[in-house]
């Protein structure tokens, strides 16, 4: 009788304990990443009344079975459904992340690892990826300086958010190219300013400039020259050409390409109702006496001065009048009907006579620039008594003294840079500086300073095709890959997690970084793992041991999810179902109890 007595007691506390485990799963249903928890019971140890005999076949009598009597009921074991998936909650955070897949987690709180399927992360103060809840550290692999990928070694902190990582460094410009239609027609194509391109790029220290480069058509059609006219820096002024090591002005001529003649006829005509010449090298507009050039005082016998050096055109006035050397050339083109092209004007080429005496042999000539005629008429003449004037055995042209228009024919232009061919009957490129194979040419910046590289421009794209007289060549930093395009100092602008655990940076300069990659534990026996509170787990003997490196989660096939969090797997429906059955197992053995004592009540009832 007090056997049924102990064995209903047993029952009360085992159902108990199923009632408790039913709880905290119920208590649970909302904690994230939550795995739900089942109990099942075994019987207690039975009290052996008679122990089995077999049978006899001498007597002829049959085996009896042992008589016990069972004790009650004992918890067997408390299982973890920790392998069943939660639903997913999502949250647009982009730093909680959901595994899809039986792996966990790794988290340290300095001293230990833990392991967790909760993906509620953030950024701490010292810019390492935390768990919300308990500031624990996640862990995972570092990228290597030497290669830029993930190197796979034991666990660190990811630290997403350090001083390194908040900029992305600038890059100089290396690789261009052009793309688009020049088509001949265009009236930008054939004027004498040419069509122009421009192309950004950078240097080593991020500030962007951009080098102009002009398309000029040759009397044919299919030939064009291209040069660099300017390099202008951000603010849109024109940048200064220093050799850093010489400190001298640099010729933007020795940028790009080498000196070359184009094909190029045409007719230069002076504005002799607007300018005049004297027999000294100076120019005047209209009836001033106040000369806008002065060739003489331009050059050094024979050699420009700098563009930007002013000169007194009329010391006597008050204030004296002053012109820069630049300035000056400006007015020499205007009044040959080259205004705004002076650069132009300078290269055009003329078929000079050797001498005075060959001026009626046009056999006897040779090719020189407007600009070398400046240079001649500037220079000292040859039996100057005086050293004064002059020199005037040169075609006057330049000096009409008579009032009356002056004009000449010029055979071509003088340029520094490339020449470009096309096929006429294909509309593609023939050659490009003279290469049939290699359609690209080098920007020479390398000159300017060690911040800047020199750059390769592929002009394979471009193309000589009819398009209604409008061009849309253009010019773009970078190859046709995106590579070598160069970039300025970039700002962390987001981070992103990828379904392999990578987590990227993104810059406002449109480029990318890896910064490390979350790292997974997996265990032969995940239901071995021992709850720690916070929904973090340790590994046990029975669990499998961590091996310090963790595992890729594509690995098994899983996956993570970014913005979402993976929500308790209790099934509600089934909890309230167990806990029916609880509380009436409960009840039962409760009864058991009541009628034990009942019956004890009955014998202790025998003696009045």
């Amino acid at each position: 009788m007090m056997r049924s007595l102990y064995s209903g007691v047993a029952g009360l506390r085992t159902h108990q304990t199923k009632m408790d485990v039913i709880g905290n799963n119920i208590s649970n249903v909302n904690t994230t990443a939550y795995k739900a928890s089942s109990i099942v019971f075994s019987e207690l140890m039975s009290q052996t009344t008679q122990r089995a005999s077999g049978p006899n076949a001498a007597t002829g009598t049959g085996g009896v079975n042992a008589r016990q009597i069972g004790l009650g009921v004992k918890s067997g074991a408390i299982n973890i459904n920790i392998t069943g998936q939660g639903s997913t909650q999502s949250t647009g955070n982009p730093f909680d992340v959901m595994i899809n897949g039986d792996n966990f987690f790794v988290v340290n709180n300095g001293q230990e690892n833990f392991f967790t399927r909760d993906g509620s992360f953030y950024v701490d103060g010292a810019g390492n990826l935390a768990m919300t809840s308990t500031g624990y550290n996640v862990m995972g692999w570092q990228v290597d300086e030497t290669t830029g990928n993930i190197k796979k070694d034991t666990v660190s902190a990811l630290r997403i958010m350090s001083a390194a990582n908040l900029t992305y460094p600038p890059e100089a410009t290396t690789k261009g190219y052009m793309s688009g239609i020049l088509d001949k027609h265009d009236t930008d194509v054939t004027s004498a300013n040419g069509k122009v391109v421009n192309m950004k790029f950078y240097d080593s220290l991020g500030y962007s400039y951009t080098a102009k480069f002009v398309f000029k058509q040759s009397d044919d059609v299919n030939e064009y020259s291209l040069e660099l006219q300017k390099i202008l820096d951000s603010t849109g002024k024109e940048v200064d050409l220093i050799d850093p090591g010489t400190k001298e002005k640099i010729d933007i001529a020795t940028l790009f390409g080498a000196a070359s003649e184009q094909t190029k006829t045409g007719k230069v005509t002076f504005d002799s109702k607007n300018y005049k010449w004297d027999n000294t090298g100076k120019l005047f507009r209209g009836t001033s006496t106040v000369p806008v050039a002065d060739i003489t005082q331009m050059y050094n016998n024979g050699v420009l001065k700098d563009l930007d050096e002013e000169i007194e055109l009329d010391p006597t006035a008050t204030p004296p009048v002053k012109a820069t050397v630049q300035q000056q050339l400006d007015e020499i083109a205007k009044a040959y009907g080259y205004g705004g092209s002076t650069d132009e004007f300078m290269n055009l080429i003329y078929n000079a006579p050797n001498d005075a005496a060959d001026l009626t042999n046009p056999d006897k000539v040779d090719k020189i620039t407007v600009a070398d005629m400046l240079a001649n008429l500037s220079k000292t003449p040859a039996g100057s008594a005086d050293g004064a004037g002059v020199n005037t055995t040169l075609p006057t042209y330049l000096n009409p003294v008579d009032g009356e228009a002056t004009s000449f024919e010029t055979a071509g232009r003088q340029f520094t840079g490339i020449t470009v061919k096309f096929d006429g009957d294909t509309g593609y490129l023939s050659s490009v500086d003279a290469q049939t194979t290699n359609f690209a040419s080098t920007l020479n910046l390398s000159k300017l300073g060690g911040q800047f590289s020199n750059i390769s421009v592929d002009f394979s794209k471009v193309t000589l095709f009819d398009n209604k007289g409008t061009s849309t060549v253009g010019a773009t930093n970078g190859d046709l890959e995106g590579l070598g395009t160069g970039r300025r100092l970039g700002d962390m602008i987001g981070v992103s997690i990828q379904q392999n655990g990578m987590i990227y940076a993104s810059y406002d300069n449109g480029m990318t970084k890896l910064l490390g990659q979350i790292a997974t534990a997996s265990f032969a026996n995940a239901s071995g793992l021992e709850k720690k509170g916070d929904n973090l787990y340790s590994s046990t003997l029975n669990s499998g041991e961590f091996d310090g490196i963790g595992d890729d989660i594509t690995a098994n096939g899983g996956y993570m999810s970014t913005g979402q969090l993976e929500m308790s797997n209790v099934d509600l429906s089934s909890e309230f179902t167990e806990m029916i059955t609880t509380q009436r197992g409960f009840q039962a053995n409760s009864r058991i109890i009541t009628v034990s004592d009942t019956m004890l009540e009955e014998l202790t009832n025998l003696k009045r």
